[in-house]
């Protein structure tokens, strides 16, 4: 079983995490075991409060566990210090968040670009590549616009091209539709999943819909810091954007 789950991008082993409230202790989670392959797409489906978002922050080295072990890429993120968890999330990391999180005043464009300049890469290099992720997303014609000039579907659009502009080994989405609606998330999801099913990434994404987990490789249900079940998906959605 070791040398099987070293074969895995992403280990969490029996890692813990509680939260000292006033006088009562929380247990956000409660020793989660959850290995993940390569190129794998993996949702982690849990009701408010099952603890989803919390994995998700431990994995990513937002938050620290308060036990146990989260080896991603072969490096133990729980032992990294602030500045080597910022230097790790720049090379292997991207973020998908619920709330778009985009700079008000940048463009498109520049949103894009912005995960790049942090890494010292050049103005005309960057904004190159980000054209390019923008196109793979639908935005080629909105390089330009600002996050109020998009609806919420596009400025989702433009969340994921930031995610993926550095070219991460990983991409965490933290309820990515949470803020859509049905049919704009069957398209987010849809070109999403497509894209890192394509450039073969590895996608781990948190929700509290059921039906997003269709899109998914394998569905992991959360339950009061537990996983309770996980299963494969036989049969992915696979629909034209908009149909």
């Amino acid at each position: 079983m070791a040398d099987e789950r070293n074969s895995y991008i992403v280990n969490v082993r029996d890692v813990k995490k509680v939260y000292r409230v006033g006088t009562v202790n929380i247990n956000a989670l409660n020793g989660v075991d959850l290995a993940v392959k390569a190129g794998e797409i993996c949702c982690v489906v849990g009701r408010s409060g099952s603890g989803k978002s919390t994995l998700l922050n431990v994995m990513a080295g937002l938050e620290a566990p308060t036990s146990g072990e989260i080896v991603i890429a072969k490096q133990h993120v729980e032992k990294m210090t602030q500045s080597e968890l910022i230097r790790f999330r720049q090379k292997h990391v991207g973020f998908i968040f619920q709330s778009f999180n985009l700079m008000p005043y940048y463009t498109a464009l520049e949103n894009v670009a912005l995960p790049l300049s942090f890494r010292g890469v050049p103005k005309e290099k960057r904004e190159k590549r980000a054209r390019e992720i923008l196109k793979a997303v639908g935005l080629g014609t909105h390089l330009n616009h600002k996050p109020m000039q998009m609806s919420g579907g596009q400025q989702q659009r433009v969340g994921i091209a930031r995610a993926l502009v550095s070219d991460p080994e990983i991409v965490f989405a933290d309820e990515p539709t949470g803020n859509l609606d049905s049919k704009t998330s069957d398209e987010v999801m849809n070109m999403m999943c497509g894209i890192a099913r394509d450039q073969g990434r590895t996608l781990i994404l948190v929700t509290h819909d059921p039906k997003m987990a269709a899109y998914t490789d394998r569905v992991i249900n959360l339950l009061d810091g537990k996983v309770t079940d996980e299963r494969q998906i036989e049969q992915r959605v696979l629909q034209e954007a908009g149909a």
